[in-house]
């Protein structure tokens, strides 16, 4: 996987998390430092493990798919996108509390990072360092949320949906790649 690859799919992955970190954050209104750095440390750290725990799960069963993989790869990140672009046109059912419990804030985010779980089955797959990729999606995700959260108070909620919207066709784009590329060869 290129170096542009993994940040793409970093970022994507990331995204669910800014969203949330966007909201907290105009809930909040000016939003502590430490705040901000507890919620991207949470968030980057559980982001960072989930697609570790989904790759590990895929080499596990790869030995029985390695002729479909291709196919399961496609139909992960598809999925996966596809749910993030409808997701990107709900509205919120509730304003998120300004002050959540480190336990809600952890259920928070492995909430929002089960799509990079998802990823990471797919990943088991494809020839890639699983390590560095969860490591560029921690970061990613870190750098994110806590910019959500600073940020939040002048975006609102509205532009967080756009962006899962383009995390969803990145996505998306990618599964086709996968597909497309396994199927030339």
């Amino acid at each position: 996987m290129s170096p542009f690859t993994i940040a793409m799919l970093a970022i994507s992955m990331s995204v669910d998390a800014f969203a949330v970190a966007v909201g907290r954050g105009a809930a909040i209104g000016r939003p502590k430092f430490r705040e901000t750095m507890r919620t991207g440390l949470v968030f980057g750290i559980i982001e960072a493990i989930t697609p570790i725990i989904g790759w590990a799960a895929g080499v596990a069963a790869s030995q029985f798919v390695q002729a479909v993989d291709h196919w399961i790869a496609f139909a992960l990140l598809g999925t996966v996108g596809v749910h993030m672009l409808y997701a990107s046109t709900q509205k919120s059912e509730a304003a998120p509390s300004a002050q959540l419990s480190l336990p809600l804030l952890m259920a928070t985010a492995i909430g929002t990072s089960l799509d990079a779980m998802a990823v990471g089955v797919s990943l088991a797959f494809l020839d890639v360092n699983i390590f560095v990729i969860a490591a560029a999606i921690g970061v990613a995700t870190f750098l994110m949320s806590s910019g959500g959260m600073l940020v939040g108070r002048l975006i609102g909620e509205r532009f967080g949906r756009i962006a899962e919207a383009l995390a969803g066709v990145v996505l998306v784009g990618l599964g086709i790649s996968i597909l497309i590329e396994h199927l030339s060869a």
